[in-house]
């Protein structure tokens, strides 16, 4: 029997939490045990922290030691009926369907496992020199994909185990050498849990960085702006959480000095489409700092 503790994950450790919530089994409107706690800002920071810091170290691992660890992070979700039980529990969705999810969850993380043991995703560019060419000489040019850094995950509501804490995103990022910090969806916390612990359990014994994975529970959307603000975000977790930004989200992080200008500019871009296709926010001082008061309806 699993035994859960209801807290943040964070490098490997279970750390106590802020303010307690609860699920709720959709087929019975019945409070689930345990009581979970978000995240404080504070373990927010720490989460991102111990990411950054192990980004260089996890970048560099041989393909073979990331393959392993998601090789073992398969192996144990595979091997769990606890993720399926409590899953149908807070979810409602049917065992049966659980069991495909844990199946494609498996399923994924072994897919992308081979992808970098065979290495082409890298997509290696070589475009040798010519110092003969005329007018000028050719440069050697040489390209190749490479991690960023950390990713945020935002756990999706409807598929708990295949599109949460070790779905495809997770797996994806884990493939190309980038920490990820999983917030989960508070609709099924200890489905995520229970990933999270297999996840952490696994990073420990293949030996990965103690910051590649953490895990923190949330209802609040705060906590989920706060991991998107967060200098250490890369460009591909603001990509991810752009669906659930409303334009008023959007005009705030697009403040001067919240991201890069570069990033800055891209949000301006997006506010701007969304304001052409009719999208409605409460009017506030414009991100370049004039006033605004245009589609305030």
């Amino acid at each position: 029997m699993t035994t859960l503790h209801g807290q943040n994950i964070i490098g490997g450790r279970t750390i106590s939490g802020g303010r307690p919530f609860s699920a709720t089994n959709p087929a019975n409107s019945q409070k689930l045990e345990p009581d979970f706690h978000e995240a404080t800002p504070e373990q927010i920071d720490q989460a991102m922290e111990l990411a950054e810091a192990a980004f260089e170290p996890y970048r560099r691992l041989k393909p073979a030691q990331r393959a392993a660890f998601l090789d073992a992070i398969a192996a144990e979700i595979a091997a769990s009926d606890a993720v399926v039980e409590r899953a149908n529990q807070e979810s409602g969705l049917p065992l049966e369907r659980l069991r495909g999810e844990r199946a494609r969850a498996a399923n994924q993380l072994k897919m992308f496992a081979r992808l970098i043991e065979e290495g082409s995703w890298v997509d290696a560019r070589i475009d040798h020199a010519d110092p003969d060419r005329k007018p000028a000489p050719r440069p050697d040019i040489r390209r190749m994909q490479i991690p960023l850094g950390p990713v945020v995950v935002f756990a999706a509501s409807n598929f708990p185990i295949a599109f949460s804490v070790a779905g495809g995103d997770t797996a994806s990022a884990f493939a190309a050498g980038c920490p990820v910090v999983v917030k989960t969806h508070p609709a099924h916390p200890a489905t995520s849990e229970i990933v999270a612990s297999l996840i952490a359990k696994a990073a420990q014994t293949t030996g990965m960085p103690s910051g590649v994975f953490s895990m923190l529970h949330g209802r609040d959307h705060e906590i989920s702006l706060a991991l998107v603000r967060h200098p250490g975000s890369t460009l591909s977790t603001i990509l991810a959480y752009l669906p659930e930004l409303t334009v008023s989200d959007l005009r705030e992080l697009a403040a001067p000095g919240i991201v890069s200008e570069s990033l800055r500019k891209y949000l301006l871009a997006e506010i701007q489409q969304r304001i052409r296709r009719g999208e409605k926010w409460v009017a506030f001082a414009d991100p370049t700092g004039e006033p605004d008061s245009s589609n305030s309806g």
